[in-house]
């Protein structure tokens, strides 16, 4: 048997158990991730986050190399066990964990830099919690179908990669949005290689207040199911639709998801467009697991 300790912690209701692994020794499987995660026989939770210096795990390599700041690496798992290149939700919560556990000092105005598989992200604290520049992103030429229960007829799927893939789907009404069962995996065709999150979107009427764009969201995650949030999906969301919109669809977005609202910015950098996502991110308690 093995014991460590854990915290448990949560960004709009996508919830994580996060790992302190200082020495870079704890080995986790597959399933000893999912046994974690499990809701029943477990702690619980989306996915499973070790907080591991770079230097002592390889996929923390290439975040040195690309900058030497960034220290710690999210090693983030998602509940079936499956590693996965990245999570909105997750970085902040991995930021909130760093600071309250005293790890990292983050005064206003400063920058932390966290490695992750999908690049470095950089975080910075604001009012609504904290805001991560989620880096470059692209859309998807091809198109693909998407079958999901409670929908008679198959609908078009906006391809976007925001470091890990999505395929953001626009329905017609909340009513649709409400009536979907995402119990069960939607079917997607031609079906990505590595799979994707799928993000259901209905526009507010009316789409823009104030310079600020507003849809509704629901997703069911790769490895995992229908989860109240999802960070990287939320900026798909955004991006997808304002793709739709047209050129004079706004930068700024609000994307209200089961488990609360989340803010999206589209910027220029000069390496192109980058996007920025805020939001909340809360420690709920610590505790020991025996494996």
């Amino acid at each position: 048997m093995r014991k460590f300790s854990f915290t448990k912690g949560q960004g709009t209701g996508n919830d994580f158990v996060l790992v302190l692994d200082q020495a870079g020794e704890l080995d986790l499987s597959a399933t000893d991730v999912a046994k974690i995660c499990d809701r029943h026989f477990g702690v619980g939770a989306d996915g499973l986050i070790r907080v591991v210096p770079s230097h002592l795990i390889s996929d923390g390599d290439k975040s040195l190399a690309e900058e030497p700041n960034a220290y710690w690496f999210m090693d983030y798992r998602n509940a079936d066990g499956s590693i996965a290149e990245m999570c909105g939700n997750g970085v902040r919560v991995f930021a909130r964990f760093l600071t309250e556990k005293e790890l990292v000092t983050l005064a206003d105005g400063e920058t932390l830099h966290i490695g992750t598989r999908a690049g470095v992200k950089d975080i910075q604290r604001n009012k609504a919690g904290f805001v991560v520049d989620m880096g470059r992103w692209r859309p998807i030429s091809e198109e693909t179908l998407v079958r999901s229960s409670g929908i008679e007829v198959a609908r078009p799927g906006q391809g976007i990669n925001v470091g890990n893939p999505h395929v953001v789907v626009a329905l017609a009404s909340l009513q649709e949005l409400e009536e979907l069962d995402l119990t069960k995996a939607p079917l997607l065709d031609p079906f990505p290689e590595e799979g994707a999150n799928v993000e259901f979107v209905v526009p507010n009427d009316p789409l823009v207040i104030n310079g600020v764009g507003r849809i509704k969201m629901r997703v069911h995650e790769r490895g995992v199911g229908e989860t109240l949030s999802c960070g990287t999906g939320i900026v798909a969301a955004a991006l997808a639709t304002r793709l739709w919109a047209g050129s004079d669809a706004p930068n700024h977005w609000s994307v209200e998801v089961p488990g609360g609202t989340l803010g999206v910015r589209m910027f220029p950098t000069e390496e192109g467009e980058h996007v920025g996502l805020s939001g909340p991110a809360e420690l709920s308690f610590d505790g020991e697991i025996e494996l």
